[in-house]
């Protein structure tokens, strides 16, 4: 199975630990925090920890975390993450990108990429994604990776000291 994958503009391939002070920064800007479900705050070695559990995860084809950098220049931007439910035959994609990267379609192509991994590579029949209901930016990126709205889920999580509301988009292979 081929765990370097690219897009136009992007690399996605797992991630080493000289990655770690990276990860920590980007992951532990609040304002990633605010509208994903990394924690705040997000330490270095919660990062090494995180990274480290990568290896058993892939082996065990339980997740596929991939480290997404820029073709041009190297650079480590965030992840997106596929999480298999080999039972189901189902993934669930788990992103996030760091603050100065946002708006800029590094996101949807990587969805774009891993949704296609998934559904080829790993012959899942459906992928799901899921948002907290104030992050549309998230919701745009499942949108255009092919994901369909499928429901709300009131009060779902207890983020940031108040119950929010989920959104789940899911798309199924013959779709």
């Amino acid at each position: 199975m081929n765990l370097n994958l690219h897009t136009d503009r992007l690399s996605l391939q797992p991630f080493t630990l000289k990655s770690a002070d990276r990860v920590a920064e980007l992951a532990g800007d609040k304002a990633v925090a605010s509208t994903t479900f990394v924690p705040h705050p997000y330490t270095l070695e919660m990062a090494e920890e995180w990274i480290s559990s990568h290896g058993e995860w892939i082996e065990n084809k339980i997740a596929f975390p991939f480290a997404i950098t820029l073709k041009e220049t190297g650079e480590l931007i965030g992840t997106m993450t596929l999480r298999v439910d080999q039972k189901h035959q189902k993934g669930e994609l788990a992103y996030w990108i760091g603050r100065p990267y946002w708006n800029k379609g590094y996101a949807s192509e990587a969805a774009i990429k891993l949704t296609a991994f998934g559904l080829e590579e790993m012959n899942l029949h459906r992928i799901w994604s899921a948002a907290i209901t104030t992050n549309p930016a998230s919701t745009k990126v499942m949108q255009k990776a092919g994901l369909s709205y499928e429901g709300t889920l009131k009060h779902d999580v207890f983020h940031w000291g108040e119950y929010k509301d989920i959104d789940v988009y899911g798309l199924v292979k013959q779709d």
